[in-house]
């Protein structure tokens, strides 16, 4: 009987009845498997692992439990087991040949040199007429310190010794832009720019480095070529992509077909930038921190600048960072579309070389300019 007030009355002369477990309380079986499951926890954390095994049995045998949760056994783990290596894709081999022609050595691709109606060639630094170091170099650019005859000399032995002797040398006035030339004749005077293409038979466009990355484009279907300068300001611009684009616009190339020559240039191992130049690839690109070898902003705090002994506002400056340009230029041009297998890199750091090729990082003002040039034979 139920009083008034939700207790339960007594009849006089009558035993109450007993009291029916309330559900979704905790039993005294529900305290003991939580008192277990804690006990578990503590003593398993003490022992060692073999021992770990024996207590899913002794504490936990019954065949249901109010707590969800599942105990697994401890397993040992093989020592011979095989550890699985991570796929990295295979990086394409390197082929590129050096071929000697009048006493100059060139530098050439097989993939572009199977073509009968183009002619290639990346120039390097023996031969010549230029005297440099009480050597004779193949300077092929105008500096200071060479005289403009020697130039042209120069010039005159490279385009015979590549097959290229009676074509217009269309080189272009340099200076680290994105500017891109479409070329229908040879002009008169050089243009001001870093990339130029055609499909005109007949001229041979040049590019000119001392440690920047020359890039030479072909489209064996449309009959389209291309020649970029890129240096790291260049690179930042996007002109190797921007040359592409160009090319699609006014060839109809379909990048999947092209191929792609980057020649001798500065490499990761020589190649030394601020930070500041990594912050500003960083906002171009989200790759580039494989481009550089650490990378760093000079953004990142010193807590010991103490231990220099500097007083403040004379710290030393940040250390500088390594950059790949081949390699930022080359994830340019598969995001253009190009195919890996497509693309072929002369892998020579012109600043490790000095012998073979020219580098301003590593001679100075006094540094000769290398060549790179293509063609359609006429």
């Amino acid at each position: 009987m139920i009083s008034p007030f939700g207790r339960r009355s007594t009849v006089p002369g009558r035993k109450p009845a007993a009291a029916r477990p309330r559900p979704n309380c905790h039993s005294e079986r529900s305290e003991e498997s939580a008192f277990s499951f804690f006990l578990f926890s503590a003593i398993s954390a003490s022992l060692r692992p073999s021992a770990i095994n024996l207590f899913p049995r002794v504490f936990f045998s019954r065949q249901c439990c109010d707590y969800t949760y599942t105990i697994v056994s401890a397993t040992k783990t093989s020592s011979n087991r095989p550890v699985r290596k991570s796929r990295v894709p295979p990086t394409p081999a390197t082929t590129w040949t050096t071929r000697t022609s009048r006493g100059l050595q060139l530098l050439q691709i097989p993939a572009l040199s199977k073509l009968p109606w183009l002619i290639h060639a990346f120039s390097t630094a023996p031969g010549g007429v230029s005297p440099l170091a009480n050597e004779k170099v193949l300077n092929l650019g105008f500096t200071d310190w060479d005289t403009r005859e020697n130039v042209q000399e120069n010039r005159r032995h490279f385009q015979t010794a590549a097959g290229a002797k009676d074509l217009p040398l269309v080189p272009l006035k340099q200076f680290h832009s994105d500017v891109i030339h479409v070329l229908e004749e040879a002009p008169t005077d050089p243009c001001r720019g870093d990339a130029s293409i055609t499909n005109r038979p007949g001229l041979l466009l040049a590019i000119q480095t001392a440690d920047c990355v020359p890039i030479l484009l072909v489209d064996p279907k449309k009959r389209a070529i291309a020649a970029i300068h890129a240096g790291w300001r260049g690179t930042l611009a996007r002109i190797a992509a921007k040359t592409i684009g160009k090319m699609q616009m006014h060839f109809a190339t379909n990048p999947r077909d092209l191929l792609a020559a980057i020649g001798p240039s500065i490499g990761p191992c020589c190649y030394e930038v601020g930070t500041e130049v990594a912050t500003q690839f960083l906002s171009q690109f989200p790759d580039a921190p494989d481009y550089f070898d650490e990378f760093r902003t000079g953004d990142e705090p010193n807590p010991i600048q103490w231990l220099n002994m500097m007083p403040p506002g004379h710290q030393p400056p940040h250390k500088g960072v390594l950059l790949d340009l081949r390699k930022a230029n080359r994830s340019q041009l598969l995001a253009a579309g190009l195919r890996p297998q497509n693309i072929h890199t002369i892998d020579l750091c012109t600043a490790c070389h000095p012998n073979l090729l020219f580098s301003y990082r590593k001679q100075g003002p006094v540094s000769g300019r290398l060549m790179s040039i293509i063609a359609l034979r006429p």
